[in-house]
């Protein structure tokens, strides 16, 4: 799909990388913090005839602090924000102790990302989220998360198959009344990808479920209720191939947000 005109700038969150013990004896630019964009994130923005643009992350070791970065500067100059998929949200992040080292998440990037959320948001722009990204937006906004659906949730679904990845496949229901089933008018059932083994437990308030697992109730898709453009889902739109059949269709979700997102371009000066 071309790009559209006038070029629509989409902000994606940043994955961090961090060095910790051995790096396969990589050396170089493996001994450094990383913050990177996952390529099939960008190609999916971009095939919604948008530009994805990286936003970067500060921590208390970085050469720019948070007080050079006034992440509104980004809110203002871009039309709108995909948070990916990534680590784990920190526990403490919603209240809660790591019931497992293993799960001790990320909370560099918790912070950030909820800053980067509200600037966008008082800035009139659209947030998707995507995965850890769903997570996220719950968690922002007082939602709490399960640390481990096979540990805290038994009989659920496997959610994650590390030996199949974004082949693992379960199905979802389409929550009917909602936003995302107009978008969906003669779909009720499909098959997404899933690759979490962390989900939604306490729902956040303002929030409406749009999706879900039929088969043990996990939450994947979410709305905030009211004014603006805050969703996200608990797949990864951006790695279905094109004219895949396993999987329904993404492009309504991607158009929505981006539909969203010009009108407020036409609406600010």
């Amino acid at each position: 799909m071309p790009f559209n005109s006038p070029t629509m700038l989409i902000g994606v969150s940043a994955r961090i990388y961090y060095p910790s013990g051995p790096v396969l004896d990589l050396g170089g630019v493996w001994t450094k913090t990383l913050h990177y964009l996952e390529q099939s994130v960008a190609q999916w923005v971009m095939r919604g005839g948008a530009l994805p643009v990286m936003i970067p992350a500060v921590d208390a070791q970085s050469v720019v602090q948070r007080d050079d970065l006034n992440l509104r500067h980004y809110a203002d100059a871009l039309d709108g924000l995909v948070l990916q998929g990534g680590n784990d949200v920190a526990p403490q992040t919603y209240g809660e102790s790591p019931l497992s080292p293993a799960w001790s998440g990320d909370s560099v990037r918790d912070l950030y990302e909820i800053a980067l959320i509200h600037a966008f948001l008082e800035a009139g722009k659209p947030v998707f989220g995507i995965c850890r990204g769903l997570q996220m937006l719950n968690v922002t906004f007082g939602g709490t998360l399960w640390q481990d659906i096979k540990t805290q949730c038994p009989g659920a679904v496997e959610h994650v198959k590390e030996d199949l990845y974004e082949r693992n496949l379960h199905r979802v229901e389409i929550i009917q009344g909602t936003h995302l089933a107009e978008l969906y008018p003669d779909l009720r059932n499909g098959m997404i990808n899933s690759i979490h083994h962390q989900g939604i437990q306490k729902l956040a308030p303002g929030f409406v479920v749009e999706a879900q697992c039929p088969d043990d109730g996990m939450i994947e898709a979410i709305r905030r209720t009211g004014p603006g453009f805050v969703a996200g889902v608990q797949w990864h739109p951006e790695f279905r191939q094109k004219n895949c059949n396993a999987t329904f269709d993404d492009n309504p979700v991607l158009q929505d947000f981006l539909r969203f997102a010009r009108s407020q371009k036409r609406l600010i000066p």
